[in-house]
């Protein structure tokens, strides 16, 4: 069965990254990392020397300003990488670097960012991350109008695979069905049971 739901982690520190892994373990075989650096969104996370438990495969979404000393030092580590193209002078340069690396490319795009910013891309990229809240935080506000990307998105190339990435939850899924895959941080990492609000959110899509 193909996992379509991927818990989101944020951390400040290793200790709090081993409790999330240790919560996770068992609830998904693929996590989302949320790098942030301060700078391009106003909070950290995981903006640190981390170390990464075996137990999963990892996409990494680079909320950075300068994704590439990011990539050459930590790239090893995860199977995904998802970039930013708003703060990106040169995103070829960055796609190429990816691909050096044999890993997995995708972009980010900001609630306000336009699909045809990027899509001269499209051919060279397997995931476009559609935010649909400002990003940087966990439980940030909702927004419905970045879903129209989905549609766009397919439209221009069927291949590439839309995720969909802030408050997801029983009610905001369903608005966002027509995605491939799916980020939930509050509802599902920060949970009591993790596990079970995964199983609720793959009824309300499949």
């Amino acid at each position: 069965m193909i996992q379509r739901i991927y818990p989101s982690v944020m951390a400040k520190n290793q200790q709090e990254l081993n409790q999330l892994l240790k919560k996770l373990s068992g609830v998904a075989k693929f996590l989302h990392l949320d790098i942030a650096d301060g700078k391009f969104v106003p909070s950290k996370s995981l903006w640190f020397q981390f170390r990464l438990s075996k137990k999963f495969k990892y996409g990494a979404h680079l909320m950075i300003k300068n994704p590439i000393p990011w990539i050459k030092k930590f790239g090893n580590k995860v199977d995904v990488i998802i970039f930013h193209p708003e703060p990106v002078k040169n995103i070829p340069a960055v796609i190429r670097l990816i691909k050096s690396k044999k890993k997995k490319i995708g972009l980010a795009l900001k609630p306000e960012t336009k699909v045809a910013t990027i899509k001269e891309h499209f051919s060279e990229i397997d995931y476009v991350l559609i935010l649909t809240v400002h990003p940087g935080f966990y439980g940030a506000r909702f927004l419905k109008s970045p879903l129209k990307k989905i549609k766009q998105v397919k439209k221009l190339n069927p291949k590439i695979k839309v995720v969909v990435d802030g408050g997801m939850n029983p009610q905001t899924i369903k608005k966002a069905k027509d995605a491939d895959l799916f980020i939930s941080g509050s509802y599902v990492t920060k949970s009591e049971n993790p596990k079970e609000r995964i199983k609720v959110l793959k009824n309300l899509i499949s």
